[in-house]
């Protein structure tokens, strides 16, 4: 959302320069909602973790259609995205706590709102990792 609102022109207390870094206007008013829809689309996948339908390839696809997905194919895509995004959370958190922006204090608020969640994403997607391993291994 905080991406989408920058790309509208929504006031979100930033400075000039934090458009200017984030290429907007220019690049950015593509690479932003570029971003925001691929990160929606991983996290789509990892309902697939905790839901049935990530148990077998949907039907429609050639070859594998309702066969069962080998427990590698998910596990390791997920195992390297929950390392990613914990590494990301950490320097997200340790930008937020150390980085020298141009915003308002209310804009500082609602950024640190909207990017916090993204913190606890990697450890959360590790335990459902886990479970999903556990549970199609028996083990």
């Amino acid at each position: 959302m905080w991406r989408l609102a920058a790309v509208l022109g929504i006031p979100l207390g930033l400075g000039q320069s934090e458009y200017d870094a984030m290429l907007i206007p220019g690049w950015g008013l593509l690479v932003l909602p570029l971003l925001s829809l691929a990160q929606e689309g991983l996290a789509w996948l990892t309902l697939g973790l905790v839901r049935p339908w990530g148990e077998v390839w949907p039907r429609w696809l050639p070859y594998f259609g309702g066969r069962p997905v080998p427990v590698l194919a998910a596990v390791v895509p997920a195992a390297f995205g929950a390392v990613a995004c914990s590494v990301y959370g950490v320097l997200l958190v340790w930008t937020t706590l150390h980085a020298e922006m141009d915003i308002a204090p209310w804009g500082n608020w609602l950024l640190t709102a909207c990017y916090l969640p993204m913190a606890a994403w990697g450890p959360l997607l590790g335990a459902v990792t886990v479970h999903y391993y556990r549970r199609r291994t028996h083990g």
